[in-house]
């Protein structure tokens, strides 16, 4: 653990008041849902070796990330859930938990790491595609079923998959590769709250134009302000 000029470090958890920490974070950032992320499978999931740590600001947990290593044979890992707490997001430290992540999977000899989030949270798919350089690989529809959280409590759980090559990142497509968009909205968190019936309407037709691109063999090269980039498939 190595804490910078700005008190921040990030700490490989090994302590089972950690680990609750951690557990009662992850409930407070996703709004009330204490089977998330249970203290138990944290525990589990740290003591076998897998990737389980939080982020400090001197010494308040203030995020935290869980991963686990995917097939032997693949050199991959899948990141489960990554949070920061409300006070602290939008400072960057979502992308410093990613770099320390990417670090510590090279060290175990993981060369690509997955993970799925919404795909109508427009902020999530800039970070994840544009600035990090993952690729999308499959659209999965309603993928953790009926979700009892602050964050995802009356919609439906659509999630993309996306991986990220650690060594190296995709690039955003050439303008004349961009075959067509589908569009987000810049805050379906604020539509949820105000006009629930509405971010059902986004969740359908996101998940019609996905579907119907992906089957007709296009792919998503990327993320900007029009919303997902769609280019051919090779």
């Amino acid at each position: 653990m190595t804490r910078d000029e700005t008190g921040l470090s990030i700490r490989v958890l090994t302590t089972m008041g950690q680990i609750e920490t951690a557990s009662a974070l992850f409930n407070d950032v996703w709004g009330g849902d204490r089977t998330g992320m249970p203290a138990n499978l944290l525990r589990a999931l740290a003591h076998s070796g897998n990737y389980v740590v939080g982020l400090y600001a001197d010494d308040r947990m203030v995020g935290a990330s869980a991963a686990f290593f995917g097939p032997p044979g693949q050199r991959s890992m899948h990141s489960h859930i990554t949070g920061v707490l409300p006070g602290y997001q939008s400072q960057g430290l979502g992308r410093r938990l990613k770099e320390h992540q990417r670090a510590w999977a090279f060290e175990h000899g993981v060369g690509r790491i997955t993970w799925t989030f919404d795909p109508l949270i427009a902020r999530n798919a800039h970070f994840n595609l544009r600035v990090l350089g993952a690729r999308v690989t499959e659209y999965l529809v309603d993928h953790y079923g009926e979700m009892d959280d602050g964050v995802n409590r009356g919609d439906e759980s659509d999630r993309v998959l996306v991986s990220w090559a650690l060594a190296a990142p995709a690039a955003p497509p050439a303008e004349h590769d961009i075959v067509t968009t589908v569009e987000v909205p810049p805050d379906i968190e604020a539509i949820r709250r105000e006009a629930p019936g509405e971010a059902l309407d986004w969740r359908y037709r996101v998940r019609e134009a996905f579907l119907g691109l992906l089957e007709d063999g296009f792919v998503v090269g990327g993320f900007d302000a029009r919303g997902y980039l769609f280019v051919r498939g090779h």
